[in-house]
């Protein structure tokens, strides 16, 4: 159906196509939700192949925290975050001071948003809960470039699961204890690898030392994404740096290096 106005050509659309268009774009996103979730999954598989990724998990054993057959999850990371552990709320003082237990399983652990991480640390702050964090590594289904890059990811989040392994660190409330194990995952990856320093456009004027500034930019950016931290994320990395980058435990020396 058409109508004239004021000699424009003006169309008044039919709201059974509005609708097909509409089921059609949700079947698209579906459909690429499942490529997505898919690919994602072939990498956690292949990753199992990795000589760096079966290192840390042999580390890991040893050093007495045995990797769960579901340590490593693919998550549509859509409002979501992912990475190393989900924040678990595990005690709640209620008004009568009573202690109650808060567990979630796991799917409910992993979809957090940035708001209700944030609502779980204000009530620590406030002492109305005790938070862990669950040993669990998301991997962002959505973000992932290639195998390369999904392995490098997972990396990162095993040198976590290491240093929560070996220390008695807190992440969460501790900033100095985030940035020193954002500093070794950023280090020990492959991350700052200067090929892939290349591949994202940032060697071109700074080359010399690219490794240690990639490292500082990256574990900034990570401990910002803790609200306990953010205001002085830069502090933060920066007095934990000198110590933190060059532990390269559980590795002999810098697995990138020949």
């Amino acid at each position: 159906r058409q109508s004239i106005d004021r000699g424009r050509r003006k169309v008044i659309r039919n709201p059974a196509m509005s609708a097909d268009t509409a089921a059609e774009s949700v079947q698209r996103e579906e459909e690429l939700n499942k490529i997505n979730q898919d690919r994602c999954e072939k990498y956690i598989r292949s990753s199992k192949r990795n000589v760096t990724i079966k290192f840390l998990y042999d580390r890991l054993t040893k050093l007495g925290c045995d990797p769960p057959s579901d340590l490593m999850r693919c998550l549509d990371c859509t409002g979501r975050v992912g990475g190393f552990g989900a924040v678990e709320e595990i005690q709640v003082v209620s008004s009568d001071r009573k202690r109650n237990s808060i567990k979630k399983n796991g799917e409910e652990a992993c979809a957090q948003t940035r708001d209700e991480i944030e609502g779980l640390l204000a009530k620590q702050n406030d002492g109305e809960a005790k938070l862990r964090l669950v040993p669990e590594i998301y991997l962002c289904r959505q973000h992932l470039r290639d195998e390369s890059h999904a392995h490098e990811a997972l990396v990162h989040e095993l040198i976590h699961a290491v240093d929560m392994c070996r220390t008695k660190m807190d992440p969460i409330k501790n900033c100095i204890h985030m940035a020193c194990t954002e500093i070794r995952a950023e280090n020990l990856s492959g991350e700052c690898h200067w090929m892939r320093e290349m591949q994202n456009g940032r060697l071109a004027t700074d080359f010399v030392g690219h490794g240690e500034k990639c490292v500082k930019r990256r574990a900034i950016l990570s401990v910002k994404a803790n609200p306990n931290c953010a205001d002085k994320a830069d502090e933060y990395v920066e007095a934990a740096f000198d110590r933190c980058f060059k532990d390269t435990f559980p590795f002999d020396r810098h697995p990138n290096l020949r």
